[in-house]
C-alpha cells in the first residue's frame, strides 16, 4: 500500500478510501470481495470476472505501490509447488530464481528453505536453470496468516494516496495538455477533483467541449467519477475585449477565472484552485503575471506543473493517456482574443485599475448562475 503504511492513527481512514475506490474501480469487470491485511490488499473474484480488464482497472488506483496476481494455495509446501508450476511467463523463461516472505512465522519452514525447495521442484520438473542475479523471471511465494500466495514479479502500481484523503480542489480544466496532467498529479496526492470548464459559444464548437468531457472521463477513469462545471464566459471574455487595454486582456481574463472558480470551489466544499501554469511557458506565466492572477483568489492556488518543461508534460500525458485527446484540433476559450503584444510584467495598481473601467463582477455573477453540471 505504498505510503499509506507510514500513516499512524488515521490509517484506518486511508485504508477505507482506498477500498471504497478500488471497489468502483472493479465494480464493471465482475463481483470482487476486497479486503485487507498485513498492509495488503487482497481482491478475489466470486464467480466469472474480466480479469484482466479488472487488473488495468487496479493499476489505475491511487495508492497502490505494486500489483500483482496471485494464486492462493494452501500453506502446504507441496500444494505451493503444484500451485507455482504453471505460472504465466515461467514456461518460457531462460532462467529464474525464487524468493519468499514469511509474514506467519509459525509455518514450518524459513524463507531461504521455502526457496530451495519450490526452486528446487521447478528446476527439476521444468530443466530450468537458476539465476540469483539476472532471473528471467521471478518466482514469489508468501506465506501470510491466512493462506500461502505465489505470484510471478508485481507489476508497479499508481502510487499516491487515495482521492479524497486530503481534501477537495476545483481543477481549472481546458482542452489542452497541462491541465489534464495537473490534475492527475495533485489526485495522486489525494485530492478529490472539482473541474470547472470555461465555454465560449459561438467563439468554441461543442466539439471543443465535448473534447473537455472525454479528458475529464480518462481522468475518471483514475480518481472516479467526477462532476464537470461548465459555466459560460462568453459575455466576459467580450467584455474584457471591448473595454480594457488590449495588452491586459490575458491576466484579467485570468483573474476573472479565479474569481469565478473560487466560487464554486467555495460552493463545493473545495480549498483550493488546480492550475496546469508552469512558469515562463506563456506571457501569463510569468512570475508577475502569476502573483496578480493569484492575488484575484481566495483559495490557494496550487501549480504542480510550475518547474515542468513541456516536453515533461507530454510525457506525462501520453502515460497517463490524454495526450492524444488534448492535441485534437478545436479551439478552446483560452486562446480566444489573444492580444498581439500581451504584458508579461503586469503591475497589480494597473490591472486594478482597468478592472475598475467595467462590471465584470456583476457579469462573474450571472455566469454563476446558470451552471451547467455534467457527470462522467
Amino acid at each position: 500500500m505504498g505510503e499509506m503504511v507510514l500513516k499512524g492513527l488515521n490509517r484506518s481512514r486511508f485504508e477505507a478510501s482506498l477500498l471504497a475506490r478500488l471497489r468502483t474501480a472493479l465494480a464493471p469487470h465482475g463481483t470482487f470481495a476486497v479486503s485487507t491485511a498485513q498492509s495488503a490488499v487482497y481482491a478475489v473474484p466470486e464467480g466469472a470476472c474480466d480479469m484482466g480488464g479488472a487488473f488495468a482497472a487496479a493499476a489505475r488506483v491511487f495508492g497502490f505501490a505494486a500489483l500483482c496476481r496471485a494464486v492462493r494455495c494452501e500453506k502446504d509446501i507441496e500444494d505451493i509447488k503444484r500451485k507455482a508450476l504453471p505460472l504465466p511467463g515461467l514456461q518460457n523463461a531462460r532462467s529464474f530464481k525464487v524468493e519468499a516472505r514469511r509474514a506467519d512465522k509459525r509455518f514450518p519452514l524459513t524463507s531461504p528453505q521455502i526457496c530451495r525447495e519450490v526452486g528446487g521442484f521447478l528446476h527439476e520438473t521444468l530443466g530450468l536453470p537458476v539465476d540469483v542475479n539476472t532471473p528471467g523471471e521471478t518466482i514469489w511465494v508468501e506465506i501470510r496468516e491466512t493462506a500461502a500466495y505465489v505470484h510471478t514479479r508485481p507489476d508497479g502500481g499508481a502510487g499516491g494516496l487515495p482521492p479524497g484523503t486530503a481534501g477537495k480542489a476545483a481543477l481549472l480544466l481546458s482542452g489542452g495538455i497541462d491541465s489534464p496532467v495537473a490534475g492527475w498529479r495533485m489526485a495522486r496526492r489525494g485530492l478529490s477533483l472539482l473541474p470547472v470548464h470555461f465555454a465560449s459559444y459561438p467563439y468554441t464548437s461543442p466539439e471543443a467541449r465535448d473534447k473537455v468531457l472525454k479528458l475529464a472521463g480518462i481522468l475518471a477513469s483514475w480518481c472516479g467519477p467526477l462532476t464537470v462545471r461548465v459555466l459560460s464566459f462568453t459575455a466576459i471574455q467580450e467584455a474584457i475585449r471591448k473595454h480594457c487595454p488590449d495588452d491586459l486582456a490575458t491576466v484579467l481574463t485570468r483573474r476573472s477565472m479565479c474569481r469565478v472558480a473560487n466560487a464554486v470551489a467555495l460552493r463545493n466544499g473545495a480549498g483550493a484552485i488546480v492550475t496546469g501554469d508552469s512558469l515562463g511557458q506563456v506571457a501569463s506565466q510569468t512570475m508577475e503575471a502569476l502573483a496578480v492572477t493569484e492575488e484575484a483568489s481566495a483559495l490557494p492556488l496550487l501549480r504542480p506543473l510550475v518547474g515542468m518543461d513541456k516536453e515533461e508534460v507530454s510525457r506525462a500525458a501520453r502515460r497517463i493517456g490524454t495526450f492524444e485527446t488534448s492535441i485534437l484540433p478545436y479551439e478552446d476559450c483560452c486562446g480566444l482574443f489573444t492580444p498581439r503584444h500581451p504584458q508579461t510584467k503586469p503591475k497589480l495598481d494597473a490591472v486594478l485599475a482597468a478592472e475598475r473601467l467595467y462590471d465584470y463582477q456583476g457579469l462573474e455573477a450571472e455566469t454563476l448562475r446558470n451552471v451547467e453540471k455534467i457527470e462522467v
